[in-house]
């Protein structure tokens, strides 16, 4: 039986819309080539010990394009209507690993929302819930009283990107259930 967490989730659902896709612990999203900044998000998910790698967890990410728009090409069905092209999936490895290429997303435009990539978690024996989105540290929207109101949701979201060949490398390990609701 699964056990329910996280509380409510609205489009948590769309980390099952990889269809017939094998997931493997590397994907690259849609306009990473045509994009920049380049980013590679990587890291370990761990069970809730903190410190065994956790395998066969799905992440599920997504993100607006660079000028801020869940874009989409029209012919997207159910959550890519709203998520749009710039999302994907990977399973995490026997050692908890997982990498992503994407590229950097852009705030909402005529805002000062921070620049965030969410991110949905699905365990073998739990439903899907999601997780602190990733947040930039060198945003400049991002202000104090946002950086003091992070959950923490299965660790910190909050990212610093380092130049290393032409594209900012992102670790951000996952914690399984770390601060997430009615997660025993």
């Amino acid at each position: 039986m699964t056990q329910l967490v996280g509380g409510p989730c609205k489009g948590c659902e769309a980390i099952f819309e990889y269809g017939d896709n094998t997931l493997r612990a590397i994907d690259t999203l849609p306009g990473y080539e045509e994009n920049k900044p380049k980013l590679v998000l990587t890291g370990t998910v761990f069970q809730k010990d903190g410190k065994t790698p956790a395998k066969d967890i799905i992440l599920y990410i997504y993100h607006t394009n660079r000028k801020g728009i869940y874009e989409t090409t029209g012919n997207e069905k159910n959550w890519a209507r709203r998520h749009g092209i710039f999302r994907g999936w990977i399973k995490t490895n026997t050692d908890g690993r997982y990498t992503f290429y994407t590229f950097r997303p852009a705030s909402y435009p005529n805002t000062r929302i921070q620049q965030h990539i969410h991110i949905t978690v699905k365990e073998p024996d739990r439903n899907e819930y999601y997780i602190d989105d990733y947040v930039f540290d060198d945003d400049p929207f991002l202000t104090s009283s946002q950086r003091k109101r992070l959950k923490n949701r299965g660790g910190s979201g909050l990212v610093k990107p380092t130049l290393e060949k032409h594209r900012y490398l992102i670790n951000r390990d996952i914690i399984l259930g770390l601060n997430i609701p009615n997660y025993d």
